[in-house]
C-alpha cells in the first residue's frame, strides 16, 4: 500500500524490498495448510507498474548514511525509508516446542506444515495450540477437510469476541468435531514428539502440534540501532515517523506508535501503510504529516469455507453483543480477504484512491494516546 501510494508524485523513485518473489496474503495461511488456497498473489497483481521489486533481505539500516546493507552484499540507498518488515511468532519457551511444535505465523512455516500433515494419517490427532483468530481458523479449516482436531486455548476461546459470538463460535467448532479444551489449567507446559502436556496434569496424545501462540518481530530496527518498544517494534510518533529520524516511517506490525501498537490486522496494515506514505509525501513537499487516524470496527473469523462470524466493535475495539455468523458471516470473511488484494491493486492503478485512513472516527486513537501520556482512563460516549 505505501509503495503504490508514493507513486502519486512523478518525481518519486519506488523501491520495494522483500525476501520473496510474490505477495504473501497471510490472512490466508491457514488456507494453505488445509490446503484450500495458495496464500500468495503475483506482484504484477497488487504492485503499481512504477515500484521496482528487489527480491532481497535488508541485514543492517545505516540511518546515518542513508543506506541499507542487503543479504547478497549490495547497499541500497534512500532519501526516505519506510520500515514495513511485518512479524512472526515469538519463538516458544515451553520445553518442547520449538522442536516439536509447527508454528504458522509465516509463509515458511505453512508451506512446511503442509507436507507434514500430508505423511500424517487422516486419522492422525492434530492439536492445535492458542485459540485466537488464528488458531480457530486452523483448527477449523483442518477438521472440514476431516482431520480428528483438538484446540487447546490456554485460557478462553476467542478472547476478543464477546459471549455471544464465543458461543457461535463454540457451536461451529463443536458441529466440525473440533475438541474444544479451554479454561484456567489449559496452558501448555510441555510439546513432546507424540503428546502435549497441560497445567492441569493432563496429557493430550497428539501426532501433529501447531502454534499458533506469540508475537514477534524481526529485530532489524534494534540492531540498526534505532529505538524500539520491549518486543522490537520500531518507536515513532503519531505521524509514524521514528523518534530517532525523520527520514524513517514504519508501518504495520513492526511500528509501535507512542508507544502503543495497533492490533494486527489487515484493518490497521492498509491504513498505516497509506499513513506511512502520506507522511513521506508530506516532508517531500515541504507540509506538517498528519497523525494517524486508526479506525477499528469488527474482527472476523473464518470457521472453514461455509461458515464464518463477523464480529462488530465498538470505537475502544471492544466486542459488542452484535455480530453476524453462519455463511453470511463466511461470505463477509471472504470479502474481507478478496478486499485486501482489491485495495492494493486499486491503489496500484490508481494512488491515492484509498480512503480509509481518513475516516472521521479515528480521533478516539488521539484520546487514548493522550490518556497514556496523562495515566488516565479514557472516558468515551457508548456507540449509538
Amino acid at each position: 500500500m505505501a509503495a503504490n501510494r508514493l507513486t502519486r508524485r512523478s518525481d518519486v523513485t519506488v523501491t520495494l524490498i522483500n525476501p520473496r518473489p510474490s505477495f504473501v496474503h497471510r490472512i490466508r495461511l491457514h488456507q494453505l495448510v488445509g490446503g484450500t488456497d495458495g496464500a500468495v498473489v503475483a506482484y504484477e497483481d497488487v504492485l503499481a507498474d512504477r515500484v521496482r521489486l528487489v527480491v532481497d533481505t535488508v541485514t543492517r539500516i545505516d540511518a546515518a548514511g542513508r543506506s541499507l546493507v542487503l543479504a547478497d552484499g549490495g547497499t541500497l540507498r534512500y532519501d526516505h525509508l519506510i520500515y514495513a518488515v511485518g512479524s512472526g511468532s515469538a519463538d516458544p519457551t515451553v520445553p518442547g516446542a520449538a522442536e516439536f511444535a509447527h508454528p504458522i505465523a509465516t509463509f515458511e512455516d505453512a508451506q512446511r506444515l503442509r507436507p507434514v500433515l500430508d505423511a500424517a494419517p487422516a486419522t492422525a490427532a492434530v492439536t492445535v495450540i492458542g485459540a485466537g483468530p488464528t488458531g480457530i481458523e486452523t483448527a477449523a479449516e483442518l477438521a472440514e477437510a476431516g482431520r480428528a482436531v483438538t484446540l487447546v486455548c490456554g485460557g478462553l476461546l476467542g478472547p476478543y469476541l464477546h459471549a455471544r459470538g464465543r458461543r457461535s463460535v463454540a457451536r461451529r467448532l463443536a458441529r466440525l468435531g473440533v475438541s474444544v479444551v479451554e479454561g484456567p489449567d489449559t496452558k501448555v507446559t510441555a510439546v513432546t514428539r507424540d503428546a502435549v502436556r497441560l497445567g492441569g496434569g493432563r496429557t493430550l496424545p497428539s501426532e501433529v502440534t501447531i502454534w499458533t501462540v506469540g508475537f514477534g518481530v524481526p529485530d532489524l530496527a534494534a540492531r540498526s540501532g534505532l529505538s524500539t518498544d520491549p518486543l522490537g517494534r520500531l518507536l515513532t510518533d503519531e505521524t509514524l515517523t521514528s523518534v530517532d529520524d525523520d527520514r524513517i516511517v514504519a508501518a504495520g506490525d513492526s511500528a509501535a506508535p507512542s508507544g502503543l501498537p495497533l492490533r494486527m490486522s489487515c484493518q490497521a496494515a492498509m491504513p498505516m501503510g497509506a499513513r506511512a506514505a502520506d507522511t513521506v509525501l508530506s516532508r517531500i513537499g515541504g507540509e506538517q504529516p498528519a497523525s494517524l487516524n486508526q479506525v477499528f470496527g469488527a474482527q472476523c473469523i473464518s470457521l472453514g469455507r461455509a461458515d464464518g462470524i463477523f464480529q462488530f466493535a465498538d470505537r475502544l475495539d471492544h466486542a459488542v453483543w452484535f455480530n453476524i455468523d453462519g455463511r453470511l458471516g463466511a461470505k463477509l470473511k471472504e470479502l474481507v480477504c478478496s478486499g485486501v488484494v482489491k485495495h492494493l491493486a486499486d491503489e496500484g492503478d490508481k494512488p491515492g484512491g484509498y480512503k480509509l485512513h481518513l475516516m472521521s472516527r479515528g480521533g478516539t486513537r488521539q484520546q487514548l494516546v493522550q490518556a497514556e501520556r496523562d495515566n488516565a482512563p479514557v472516558a468515551l460516549p457508548s456507540p449509538a
